[in-house]
């Protein structure tokens, strides 16, 4: 059985998006509610948190250095470092905020938002190339949140967490259009709801459940052939990460809990669970 390990003790109201930048050799990930990005260097143990001026539901790598954040009013660009910073889009709507986001193999940004108050319809999921051209494909979502893509890139995967399903859609026109959404997986009631989710080497879907306690890994036929129990209620996003993309690291919240587990908010890892795929920059 896969054992899971503290990465990163912490106290995240609300930790997202965890995304492996391959250049640096780091793990990025959000508090969205605290306002915070953080990196950890596994092998290091180097840790940086910088502060952002709204909530940020996710931050990404961009190909020319620093990140691309998909914050409360819109996409913006952040400089190495943090130095800098300028919107790509700026779309602010009353009581909403973006949410979590994932880079295409065709370097663009998919980024959803949600309605504080997650309100169904009141969402969306946008493509943003990197040109800042930005075309919503899915609207009328309520919690717009996991995104990911085949190992080959012809198949798209997307969570709308109340929906309790992951949906699966084909690609084309060079990855900014698709057909056929379907869903691949139902969560069952009393399971939790569907969160972060991340595709390994071999096209399996790993689906973290929020208010369920643990990790799911479903064939790429939808056939669930993993379940990895965790400590904390509330785990939100996956992504493998580390030398050799072989660990699979957890992202936690403790918002909303009245009895937090001790761990959560902190950034857990289950060593060696899988092989993960090379993560794509955002091209802007």
């Amino acid at each position: 059985m896969t054992r899971v390990e503290v990465a990163v003790r912490e106290y995240a109201e609300l930790g997202e998006g965890p995304t492996w930048d391959p250049a640096a050799r780091r793990l990025i990930w959000v508090d969205i509610l605290g306002c915070r990005v953080h990196t950890y260097d596994p092998v290091s143990g180097r840790r940086t948190v910088t502060a952002t001026e709204q909530h940020v539901g996710a931050a990404k790598p961009r190909a020319g250095g620093g990140l691309v954040a998909n914050l409360r009013d819109g996409v913006g660009l952040y400089d190495e470092g943090g130095a800098a910073f300028r919107w790509l889009v700026h779309d602010p709507a009353p009581g909403r905020r973006g949410n979590d986001a994932a880079v295409a193999p065709d370097g663009a940004l998919w980024a959803g938002t949600m309605r504080y108050d997650e309100a169904a319809g009141g969402g969306t999921l946008t493509r943003i190339a990197p040109d800042g051209t930005a075309t919503t494909v899915f609207p009328g979502v309520a919690v717009s949140n996991g995104t990911g893509w085949s190992p080959d890139g012809t198949l798209m995967y997307y969570i709308d967490s109340p929906t309790r399903r992951v949906d699966v859609c084909r690609v084309s026109d060079g990855g900014g259009h698709l057909t056929d959404r379907r869903p691949l997986v139902t969560i069952e009631p009393g399971a939790g709801f569907p969160d972060g989710l991340t595709v390994d080497a071999d096209g399996c879907v790993w689906v973290v459940l929020w208010d369920g306690a643990a990790i799911r890994r479903y064939t790429p036929g939808g056939t669930l052939d993993m379940v990895v129990e965790l400590p904390v209620r509330r785990p939100t996003a996956c992504a493998f990460g580390g030398p050799g993309l072989r660990d699979l690291y957890l992202t936690t919240a403790r918002t909303g809990l009245a009895r937090p587990h001790p761990l959560s908010g902190s950034l857990l890892v289950l060593p060696d669970a899988g092989q993960g795929i090379a993560g794509i920059p955002f091209g802007g």
